[in-house]
């Protein structure tokens, strides 16, 4: 078996020597010539001059971008060996690559981006002019094109594959991690190179990089065009996608010509990544695939192998409803998702948005366990990813690691350090972050000269307001406070090297994290571990994190949980953290650490493709064409051999053909009150019809079968065979609480659809718009009324069930379900064991067609592999996938045949 694990980028990409240049690193040979300007020789460091005004990060070849910045923060060490081949530089894997196609030892990008409004005009003026001098009969140069020169170049270029510096470190490390302790088999990364591909497409170059690569390295290379990438990445994803994955809606006229231009680059990359898994795939394999940049994989897959195995797990946050509605493509991106067997995020909060989204959007059943579509389950889990202890204690070792220890103990002795570290753009929170520590120091004059603020920002390739506006607060602090032997703040605008990251988390007395958003914020983690004291003095520094990670969902309040958009709290947290006694931090530290040890990156990694091979089995076992059809001649064979029966009947759908609970029936079928009425001849069966309506109406029905069992309102009422009485499953008043706040909901959305109405019956409110005057504004009104019930109602045990022309309101504490362990509970108090019957039922049979009464039949059929009941018949009418252990096609004629075949043995 070879799990598949699909990314935007490969943890592998190329570097090219181009003939007459040096090789990379090599500082004794003379560069040649170049058009851009050599880059200034130095290394990174977190000591700036001490001017008040730290200078600007000058621009070079190795300015951080925003393109391939690893999206998730966290750090992927790449060892001297194999992080840049020859030249032995070190790097940490997630400092970002220059501006896509922009490497000198890589090719250029074909890919035309929108041009600035500024440039069009220009452009226009240049085009004119040229027809003038056309005209005049004046011919221009022609100019070598690019890619007849620069580019010819790559074709037969010497290259050799390297660690890649972009692409999701958390998903490497904790792969690395789970194939290193044994926990997984065979993995094949499928991913782009991280370059632009057009300048090798054709070329042998390019099918020998594949060859190398699928071969040495177990990854599959996928190379869409230039063009399909830029739009897709630079401007679907970071455009689009990203702002509204992190809760900012874009809502400038720029953003709608993003979406309408780039979404059929979106698809393509999709597709081009589905075509590569299908084209390798084998009965078997494991298909797992990553992040909202592939969102479209799944359902691709699926389209072309009905039975892989697939699981999709999404890194980042996934914002309510209101939020994702928002998006012109909504529906295509979910049902993209849904093509997977398993869906997977990082916390709770984030699978109930996507549970309520798929209800709202796409009208389909959540449940607590995924989502019911019309022909399958989908199973729907929230598993945070970790970091790799192992190897992190492994490089906390080093010897550089050590130097930058005690350097950073000797520049800032008799100082407390906070530290932070993150991509300088609107969801990180910098900018809050700074605005609060300014106002700590103005609060807290005593903690001046006694505490400095080191912020590591990596910029965005792209020049911004905040980029500004930070570098103003950054000045206004150290201009108010700063002196010859104090700076309050370290702003470092560019990455620094993996030592000094390890130094700095070890040696810093708090770390403060204020992201607006963000989905597992693992830069914590990795501080926490840090703080252990093998390396350094133990600190067991406080955690100042933003509510809004992912990560603040882990930790149970151990860390000073913080609002970013609240200053004043932020600044006591800071002072708290600072004062916190020794005591009071171990212990806090202590429970952190114990978390960050439990969730693992290899844990993550390895529970993830457990629940996967579990799901799977579950969702086929219980697939309709997987089920068999119902055999007569084996139930009556079941029948004969037992003698202690219990039947559990559905009635609309099962016993009759009527259907909608609000429609009043007349009078019963005779034929299936002589069915009932034979089968009750034979003292040994007992029978019990379960039904969504009304105790009264039933009795009504059933007057003429006497000792029939009754389950009335989906099982909030319970009528025992030979019994007139009801019995109220169902507690009062619970069920009287909660009505009073539905009915207000209700209401609301009643008095916006005309023609619908409110049906109140005793344990269950429904919404039926069947007759609204206007059905497809009603369906909506109805998705988003049920939406607000689950949302709204959720701590009250009740929820809302859109179903065709109605939306059932009814509790999750009575169902059909307990209504029936209700009634095995009684038989086998009634019914005591003897020497020929070990149990009150030896025969049981259930029998429906609604999603409701498949609880049922896992009930059901608990009890027959428990051994508690000897034969189990368990029959679904539906066409959906089922827990029934058999399925019968010829609806309400062939239940009745079925039962009053048994009838005429009794």
């Amino acid at each position: 078996m070879t799990v598949f694990i699909a990314s935007l980028f490969l943890p592998k990409t190329i570097h090219f020597t181009l003939p007459g240049t040096p090789p990379r690193g090599s500082r004794s040979e003379k560069p040649q010539p170049n058009p851009r300007p050599a880059p200034p020789e130095r290394q990174p460091s977190l000591f700036q001059p001490p001017s008040i005004t730290p200078p600007h990060t000058p621009t070079d070849e190795k300015k951080p971008s925003g393109l391939f910045t690893n999206e998730d923060g966290l750090r992927v060490h790449i060892p001297t060996t194999t992080a840049v081949g020859e030249d032995g530089v070190r790097a940490p894997a997630d400092r970002s690559s220059p501006t896509w196609g922009g490497r000198l030892d890589q090719p250029m990008s074909r890919a035309n981006s929108p041009p600035p409004p500024s440039l069009i005009q220009k452009a226009r003026n240049l085009h004119q002019k040229a027809k003038e001098m056309g005209r005049a009969g004046i011919t221009q140069p022609r100019t070598l094109d690019r890619s007849e020169s620069h580019e010819r170049v790559f074709a037969h270029a010497n290259w050799k594959i390297v660690n890649a510096d972009q692409g999701n470190g958390g998903l490497r490390n904790a792969a690395e991690a789970a194939s290193r302790e044994g926990k997984v088999g065979d993995c094949t990364w499928v991913g782009t190179l991280g370059m632009p591909t057009d300048a090798l497409q054709g070329t042998q170059q390019l099918q020998d990089i594949q060859d190398k690569l699928a071969t040495e390295h177990d990854m599959l290379s996928v190379c869409p065009s230039d063009k399909d990438f830029d739009g897709h990445y630079s401007h679907f994803c970071k455009q689009i996608l990203w702002p509204v994955f992190h809760y900012q809606i874009p809502d400038n006229p720029k953003s709608k010509a993003y979406e309408d231009h780039s979404w059929k680059y979106y698809v393509n990359v999709n597709q081009a990544f589905a075509d590569v898994i299908v084209k390798n795939w084998k009965r078997g394999d494991v298909v797992w695939v990553h992040d909202y940049h592939l969102l479209l994989v799944p359902g691709m897959v699926r389209k072309k192998l009905p039975e892989a195995k697939i699981c999709f797990f999404l890194h980042v946050a996934f914002p309510s409803s209101e939020v994702f509605r928002c998006l012109a493509v909504r529906k295509q991106l979910l049902e993209g998702m849904l093509g997977a067997n398993l869906i997977g995020f990082q916390i709770h909060e984030y699978t109930r948005h996507f549970l309520q989204t798929c209800s709202r959007l796409l009208s389909a059943e959540a449940t607590p366990d995924g989502l019911q579509l019309e022909d399958r389950f989908v199973d729907v889990v929230n598993l945070p990813i970790g970091i790799d202890p192992v190897s992190l204690s492994q490089h906390r070792e080093e010897d550089e690691v050590k130097r930058w220890l005690d350097t950073m103990r000797e520049r800032y002795a008799g100082k407390k350090l906070i530290v932070a570290r993150d991509k300088l753009d609107h969801v990180r929170g910098v900018r809050q972050k700074l605005l609060s520590y300014e106002l700590f120091l103005n609060k807290n004059p005593e903690w001046r000269d006694k505490v400095v603020l080191i912020q590591v920002a990596l910029s965005t390739s792209e020049k911004s307001e905040l980029d500004a506006t930070v570098s103003d607060i950054v000045t206004r602090v150290n201009s108010s406070w700063a002196n010859l032997a104090y700076q309050p703040v370290v702003y470092l605008k560019q990455d620094i090297d993996y030592a000094q990251y390890l130094a700095l988390l070890s040696v810093a007395d708090a770390l403060m994290i204020t992201s607006q958003r963000e989905g597992m914020n693992l830069t914590s983690h990795e501080y926490l571990f840090c703080q252990d004291g093998k390396i350094s003095e133990k600190k067991h520094g406080s955690l100042i994190l933003s509510e809004f990670t992912g990560t603040s969902s882990l930790f149970g309040g151990n860390e000073l949980s913080v609002n970013p958009w609240d200053y004043r709290a932020c600044a006591d947290a800071i002072k708290k953290a600072l004062e916190m006694g020794d005591e009071e931090k171990e212990m806090r530290w202590t429970k952190l650490y114990e978390a960050v040890n439990h969730h693992t990156g290899s844990h993550w990694f390895s529970e993830i493709l457990a629940r996967l091979d579990v799901v799977y089995e579950q969702q086929h076992r219980h697939d309709q064409t997987s089920v068999p059809r119902l055999s007569l001649n084996t139930l009556v064979q079941q029948y004969n051999r037992t003698e202690r029966r219990l039947f559990i009947l559905d009635f609309e759908g099962t016993l009759v053909s009527w259907g909608p609970v609000n429609q009043i029936i007349p009078v019963s079928p005779q034929r299936t009150l002589d069915v009932l009425n034979d089968l009750l001849l034979d003292d040994r069966n007992t029978i019990y019809v379960m039904s969504g309506r009304r105790p009264e109406e039933l009795d009504r029905l059933f007057r003429r079968v006497p000792n029939l069992g009754l389950i009335a309102e989906n099982g909030c009422f319970l009528r025992d065979c030979g019994s007139t009485e009801w019995t109220e499953m169902a507690d009062a008043d619970q069920i009287r609480s909660w009505k009073d706040s539905v009915r207000g909901i209700l209401t609301y959305y009643i008095e916006r659809t005309p023609g619908a109405e409110i049906e109140d019956r005793r344990c269950s409110l429904i919404f039926h718009y069947k007759s609204a005057e206007d059905y497809e504004s009603a369906t909506r009104q109805a998705l988003d009324c049920a939406s607000h019930i689950n949302d709204a109602c959720e701590d009250q045990r009740v929820h809302a069930i859109p179903m065709e022309g109605c939306v059932l309101v009814e509790p999750l504490d009575w169902t059909k379900s307990t209504a029936a362990q209700r009634i095995f509970s009684d038989l086998r108090d009634r019914m005591a064991p003897d020497a020929t019957h070990t149990s009150p039922v030896d025969f049981l049979m259930v029998v429906g067609d609604g999603r409701e009464d498949e609880k049922v039949f896992k009930w059901a059929n608990g009890l027959g592999e428990e051994g508690l009941v000897e034969e189990v018949v368990t029959v679904s009418l539906g066409t959906r996938n089922t827990e029934a252990t058999a399925t019968m096609t010829q609806g309400v004629s062939g239940v009745l045949m079925a039962l009053q075949r048994l009838g005429s043995i009794a």
